[in-house]
């Protein structure tokens, strides 16, 4: 595109969420005339809705460990992204607009206020001060002219007055994944950059519920129930602990969406998932043979396991849903169960009810400032790209991260340096 050369270079950014609000952000400080364009009526709607219970920003953990939280595939390049903006940058960036934030029990990190409004209006007033131009209820139809001979050119919109075309020297994408489409991440994006040759493996459902086939007696009594103090794995992996909610269909919450990628892929193999529960973590297995091998006399199991292990309710009626009537005249085999419950799944939930989503664009069509390869001068960030994390801060701080990684890439593509 022509413009004067006394005229600051010009960068569109498609997506006004974490990322996106993250790459204009460094883009503006380090010079650049940064217009962003939404599909929604206003901006960080799926952030703020996230954060409507309480914003878990990030944890507060060593980043060693921080990293071990994300897929061992993408975990190179989120270090990269992590080593740029690390969590105790975040929460020092979320004090600068004015936004004290703590550590909960569990070492997570929230906002005093715990909510997301207060640290997007603050996002949003520096922002606009820093020179950054919004553009709702836009959205991206992709390019008008080839975007291989002139990739950051002519970008076609579907406004509220209808089609316009806006030109740039450099684009962001920061489209989202496919979960809650409602807000603004459906994938349609995914179709646009395919036509383009670019590599996108197929959105999966993560951080997200499981279907099971429970009986109606389980569901009818004790849908909607927390299995709280327990722990979980998928198949030789780590043990999680935490809890979970049992649900009309299937199982959702925490210790789920902790293994959902683990469950996603064992399904995707075998047709069928498993999660292996411990009822009573806090127990050793030792201790809980000898409990359930103590005599009961006339009493129920029931009666006998709440006795001797509190166990009951919820826990006891999964116990019995879940491990063959047989067992119940083997001790032995009983305790096993206790501490090692088969919790067979039948599905992940749809991916629009998924917290996040995994797959997008693949990780080696973008170079380490987030360039697309195949399209110089276009640049992804955020949940389109194809890395996965649970969540507890870690998809958040990632998408943060890597916002600011392709913001940095696109002010030192434009000769301004890097910031």
């Amino acid at each position: 595109m022509s413009r004067s050369p006394l005229s600051p270079p010009a960068v569109i950014v498609v997506g006004a969420g974490p990322a996106g609000l993250m790459a204009a952000q460094v883009a503006a400080a380090a010079g650049a005339r940064v217009d962003v364009y939404d599909a929604m009526p206003s901006a960080g709607r799926k952030f703020l809705l996230a954060g409507r219970g309480g914003l878990n920003l990030t944890h507060s953990e060593p980043l060693p460990a921080f990293l071990g939280r994300y897929d061992t595939a993408a975990r190179p390049r989120v270090e990269r992204w992590l080593r740029a903006l690390p969590p105790q940058a975040l929460r020092d960036w979320a004090q600068g607009l004015g936004v004290e934030t703590f550590v909960g029990t569990s070492g997570r990190v929230f906002p005093q206020e715990m909510k997301a409004a207060p640290l997007l209006r603050a996002w949003m007033a520096r922002l606009r001060a820093d020179g950054v131009h919004f553009h709702m209820r836009h959205r991206w139809l992709g390019w008008r002219d080839d975007p291989v001979s002139a990739p950051a050119s002519s970008l076609r919109f579907a406004g509220p007055q209808g089609d316009v075309d806006v030109r740039a020297d450099a684009v962001v994408l920061a489209l989202g994944g496919a979960s809650w489409a409602r807000l603004g991440s459906d994938g349609a994006w995914v179709a646009l950059l395919r036509e383009r040759g670019v590599a996108v493996n197929d959105l999966a459902p993560s951080n997200c519920g499981f279907d099971a086939q429970w009986t109606p007696l389980l569901r009818d009594r004790h849908a909607g129930e927390p299995v709280k103090a327990v722990a979980a794995r998928v198949g030789d992996g780590e043990m999680r602990r935490g809890e979970f909610i049992l649900t009309v269909s299937g199982v959702e919450g925490g210790l789920v969406y902790a293994l959902s990628a683990a469950l996603r892929e064992q399904w995707r193999q075998h047709g069928h998932a498993e999660m292996r529960v411990d009822l009573l973590p806090q127990m050793e297995a030792g201790r809980v043979a000898m409990e359930v091998a103590h005599p009961r006399g006339s009493r129920s199991w029931s009666s006998h396991l709440q006795s001797r292990l509190n166990l009951k309710g919820v826990k006891m009626a999964l116990l019995r849903e879940c491990v063959p009537a047989q067992a119940f005249h083997d001790p032995a085999w009983l305790a096993r169960c206790i501490k090692d419950l088969p919790l067979r799944l039948a599905r992940p939930r749809p991916i629009d009810e998924a917290i996040s989503s995994a797959g997008g664009v693949r990780l080696d069509e973008v170079d380490d400032d987030l360039q697309l390869r195949r399209l110089p001068g276009v640049f992804c960030t955020g949940e389109m790209l194809d890395w996965d994390a649970p969540t507890g801060g870690y998809l958040l701080t990632a998408c943060f991260a890597g916002g600011a990684v392709a913001g940095a890439g696109v002010a030192a593509r434009l000769g301004l340096g890097r910031v």
